[in-house]
């Protein structure tokens, strides 16, 4: 794999980005991200605003608990067929669609209510924004992954990065606006601007073309092994959907890899994960404004992703994700400690822009070569179930464990002591990286070897 891309000039890597396909994912990109917006970032101001307690803020988050179960459910966004949507728009964007107006309806619902006099109502309703953009990322991540095959080894980074910009796109912009304008137009107020961006979201959903793929016919041949074995059509329909996507992934990697794998990826953001939860919380214990933070962490931080994200997928492209997942990992891990030194300074912009810099480059070069990684060891027929799985696993250490962020801090009791065990939470994930690094290696080499094979089977 990394042969073929370091043959590429510097100048062809750059040519390479203009590809359409490339903007369906960065359209697609922004709708995945914008959830997080509505009760990840701006839900935590407002609590905070409304004198709600860093550990009732940290529990909040467990909402955001579905993120790491909606493999469970995947398996129905590959195979299901929704009346009506399907034949309009497709498979991926048929699906998308759905679970962006069930945000929408939700985000109105938000707006309407004082979360301060009727928490357990306005978790309610984050709760349904959460499940329906867990849905709605099962199916943008398979479309993702249908676009590009992975003989296509070079956009494998590409496409990640464009994923990666999208969803910080649409996470850092409407954030940035929510936070400017919440002193002068209210919470409430706000969330009836984020109602409207969701219906712009819905216009991109119906612009961006439907991927092709062999998706139908590798189910059809799974459903008809499976008939044989069980005899009846309905239950080797169940069968194919419940249990095949996973025996699928375990067969292609073998059990060892495919549990070490699990693992790794269980393992790798956890300390980014507790970071981010309590950023916020931070930021304004710290001594920082609400439009400090819009124009800083959001604004600021929106383009610098944009700007690393894109160069660490042109290092990816060029040398390799293997190398880029370690490089990455000892970075983020590293930029943590950035965070301990503004809790010992106080609020200083120019320290403030400073560690926004290290810590968007970090975690930007590292979650490029994260997503290409569990691009590559999926399969085609099942691409939204086998994503999710490890989408999900990714996400249990920034949704369920994080929650405890707020207990953490709580208990330690100094915020610089906290982004120091939040660094060194890495630390296990890197070891089993470098241990197994020959053997990410040969899954890289054989997944893009199998799909060539596939290609030159059917011309």
């Amino acid at each position: 794999m990394s042969s073929n891309s370091t043959s590429m000039s510097w100048l062809e890597t750059i040519r390479s980005y203009m590809d359409r396909r490339l903007m369906w994912v960065f359209m697609l990109g922004c709708s995945s991200g914008f959830p997080w917006v509505l009760i990840g970032s701006n839900m935590s101001g407002w609590l905070k605003d409304a004198g709600l307690t860093r550990s009732a803020i940290g529990y909040f988050g467990s909402v955001f608990a579905v993120y790491a179960i909606n493999f469970l459910w995947a398996p129905l966004v590959d195979r299901v067929k929704l009346p009506v949507l399907h034949r309009l728009l497709g498979q991926r964007r048929s699906w998308v669609f759905l679970c962006q107006s069930l945000v929408l309806v939700c985000t109105l619902f938000i707006a309407g209510v004082n979360p301060a006099e009727n928490l357990m109502l306005t978790s309610i309703f984050a709760l349904g924004i959460a499940t329906a953009s867990a849905t709605q990322d099962i199916a943008i991540d398979a479309y993702r992954i249908d676009s590009f095959p992975k003989s296509e080894s070079s956009k494998l980074p590409q496409a990640s990065a464009m994923a990666v910009i999208g969803w910080w796109t649409g996470y850092s912009v409407p954030g940035y606006l929510a936070f400017i304008n919440a002193d002068a137009i209210g919470w409430n107020g706000v969330y009836y601007g984020m109602a409207a961006i969701v219906a712009l979201l819905m216009l991109f959903t119906l612009l961006v073309g439907e991927p092709v793929t062999k998706r139908d016919s590798l189910q059809a041949a799974a459903e008809q092994r499976h008939t044989q074995v069980v005899g009846n059509k309905a239950i080797a329909w169940l069968t194919v959907t419940v249990v095949e996507p996973f025996l699928d992934f375990f067969k292609q990697n073998g059990v060892r890899v495919a549990l070490t794998l699990l693992l790794f990826v269980f393992l790798f953001k956890i300390g980014e994960a507790f970071l981010g939860r309590m950023s916020i919380a931070f930021y304004k214990d710290i001594g920082f404004s609400n439009e400090q933070i819009g124009y800083y962490s959001k604004l600021i931080g929106w383009g610098l992703t944009i700007l690393f994200t894109l160069i660490g997928s042109m290092v990816n492209v060029r040398f390799g994700i293997v190398r880029g997942l370690m490089i990455g990992g000892i970075a983020m891990a590293s930029s943590n400690l950035m965070f301990a030194w503004i809790a010992n300074v106080g609020p200083n912009e120019h320290l403030f822009l400073a560690t926004l810099a290290v810590d968007n480059f970090t975690s930007a070069f590292s979650t490029v070569a994260f997503v290409s990684f569990l691009t590559v060891v999926t399969g085609q027929a099942f691409s939204a179930t086998q994503y999710a799985l490890l989408a999900s696993l990714g996400n249990f250490g920034r949704t369920t464990l994080a929650s405890f962020s707020g207990e953490l801090v709580d208990y330690l009791n100094d915020w610089s002591t906290f982004f120091i065990v939040t660094a060194l939470m890495v630390i296990p994930s890197l070891i089993m990286l470098y241990s197994l690094r020959h053997y990410f290696a040969d899954i890289l080499n054989n997944a893009s070897k199998r799909d060539e094979k596939e290609s030159q089977a059917e011309g």
